[in-house]
């Protein structure tokens, strides 16, 4: 009988200390971190959600594609850098072809190509991050030099400034995180919104 008492004991201990981690774990501690994430942090809780005027648009950390429905870069805006996954946030993820991959290097010619073409550069002039998709296939922002690429175009087909398309990039500019660990990016959805808010009030 002592035995079954004691069994019954422990069984009893046991409900209480999973009631209270499980209210102090599964329910206080979501709560109050979200709570914490919402009063500090609330672009990044949220997804860093970009809206011109009251509508979403995009997300800041998400790439996503400039082009008609084709798959054609609309000349009037800034070009992101290519997915392997099409810009699908559900289906995040790089080409795994390896750098002496006969697809890969078929592909990167022939995005060579295209962004010469577009640009109307020399095809060695195209900087890498036009020509190869980042690990996730998302990625939101291009380097400095892909977009100073892309200005004089734009500009063209918005019949803005040289200038002035140039100076919005440079103010787009974002230092590498944490200095030298990672290179300046400028992300393009929000240079994009900013470029559209240049052309209305130009």
């Amino acid at each position: 009988m002592s035995t079954q008492r004691g069994t019954f004991r422990q069984y009893w201990v046991a409900v209480r200390i999973l009631a209270v981690f499980t209210l102090v774990l599964g329910v206080l501690y979501p709560i109050v971190v979200t709570g914490v994430a919402q009063v500090a942090f609330a672009g990044p809780a949220n997804g860093s959600l970009v809206t011109v005027d009251g509508a979403t648009v995009g997300s800041g950390l998400l790439g996503q594609s400039f082009a008609d429905a084709d798959g054609a870069p609309l000349p009037q805006w800034f070009q992101s850098r290519p997915s392997a996954a099409d810009y699908n946030g559900q289906g995040s993820s790089g080409s795994n072809l390896g750098p002496e991959s006969a697809d890969l290097v078929a592909a990167i010619e022939e995005r060579r190509a295209a962004v010469a073409a577009l640009e109307d550069v020399d095809p060695a002039s195209v900087p890498a991050d036009a020509l190869t998709a980042s690990g996730s296939g998302l990625d939101p922002a291009i380097s400095p030099e892909y977009a100073r690429l892309q200005v004089p175009r734009v500009a063209a087909e918005r019949g803005l400034d040289e200038s002035d398309v140039a100076d919005l990039v440079e103010s787009k500019i974002q230092g590498g995180d944490l200095g030298y660990l990672s290179e300046p990016t400028v992300n393009v959805l929000e240079l994009n919104v900013a470029l559209a808010d240049l052309d209305a009030n130009d």
